[in-house]
């Protein structure tokens, strides 16, 4: 036990699992002093996660945007960059997906993946824009990035209003040749909206792994994050690689827009306010320690507390709020991981 608890890479699976465990466990003592059965409660929301097939595809097509916005988030900070403006990202990512997809005839072979390249390359221009003013003018980029999130925001409502408008407030309707649902999947879910963007999102978790851990550029850009003068004195083109960095963190962004887009809704609304996926990825990335693998499930665990939180009032008589409140304990907990380690490094002490 205590050869397991001195194992750096387990203690950084425990805890986001025992953030998460303590996030839940808070929630119910509230429930209990608010006059609600957390039993009950909880037991609602895991029915309304998994109790059905049509619960688990909406799980699954919930998470599928906040796994590219976890990755997102989590490259930028890989990089030893904090990457504030996935939403904004998010939302030029989805005009361009949904301009591309209603703008031209193609085969679904060539159509799908040119809007979904579309939406990477508007997003990741949007994060070139702060990457670059970080290098060239030492400009810190959470402050660009949040107020570039207002810019996408209300440049891409009035791009759908004078250009791609098709009435109700939304833009036209992608061809079908660029769709990413599937008859199958939402067959075998109870036509739930579950689509094909699932297996772009795994695919990106991949890809970002495979950059950062098996190539000679991800490690280049871990070493800028890691110490910049260092690597500047090694040779290392430091602005370069921020650069490179929130371009690449931007493309991501931008294919999670292009899941809504070109996935579940099939057009793009014209937003009055955020859609609250981007800032939800900066959660996803810490619950999931900035890692791959940790982004997918930390996303399956937002994304199912996300769409079963109704039945938590429809079942159990429990405000649906509540379930923000837990996902805010969840990332309280996460960033208290110094004092989780600590506790973790005492029991390793005591069992000595």
């Amino acid at each position: 036990m205590q050869k397991l608890l001195k194992n750096e890479k387990l203690i950084n699976i425990l805890i986001p699992v025992l953030a998460a465990s303590l996030g839940l466990l808070a929630g119910a003592i509230i429930m209990l002093f608010t006059g609600y059965n957390p039993i009950e409660g909880y037991s609602a929301l895991f029915e309304g996660m998994f109790g059905r097939p049509k619960a688990i595809g909406e799980v699954v097509r919930a998470m599928t945007p906040l796994i590219l916005a976890g990755l997102a988030v989590a490259f930028a900070f890989k990089t030893g960059l904090f990457n504030i403006g996935v939403e904004g990202q998010l939302l030029v990512g989805w005009l361009a997906a949904v301009w591309v997809g209603s703008a031209f005839t193609l085969p679904s072979v060539i159509h799908v993946p040119l809007a979904i390249l579309a939406a990477a390359v508007a997003g990741g221009f949007w994060g070139l824009i702060p990457g670059f003013l970080k290098a060239r003018f030492k400009v810190h980029e959470v402050i660009v990035t949040i107020m570039m999130n207002y810019v996408a925001l209300h440049t891409t409502a009035a791009l759908i209003k004078n250009y791609l408008y098709a009435g109700n407030e939304r833009s036209q309707q992608i061809n079908e040749s660029a769709s990413l649902t599937s008859s199958f999947l939402a067959s075998i879910t109870e036509n739930s909206r579950l689509h094909y963007g699932i297996i772009v999102a795994l695919l990106a978790a991949f890809i970002m792994w495979f950059i950062l851990e098996k190539t000679s550029k991800g490690y280049e850009l871990r070493a800028v994050g890691f110490n910049q003068h260092a690597s500047q004195y090694a040779g290392m083109n430091v602005s370069r690689n921020i650069i490179m960095s929130m371009t690449i963190s931007g493309a991501f962004a931008g294919v999670a827009g292009a899941m809504e887009g070109l996935g579940t809704f099939q057009s793009m609304t014209v937003m009055s306010a955020f859609t609250g996926t981007g800032f939800d990825g900066i959660a996803v990335a810490l619950l999931g320690a900035n890692h791959a693998i940790g982004v997918i499930f930390a996303a399956a665990l937002f994304g199912g507390l996300k769409t079963a939180a109704p039945q938590m009032n429809f079942n159990a008589n429990v405000p649906s709020e509540l379930v923000q409140i837990v996902i805010a304990l969840i990332i309280f907990f996460v960033a208290s991981s110094y004092l989780i380690r600590w506790i973790i490094t005492r029991l390793s002490k005591e069992g000595k």
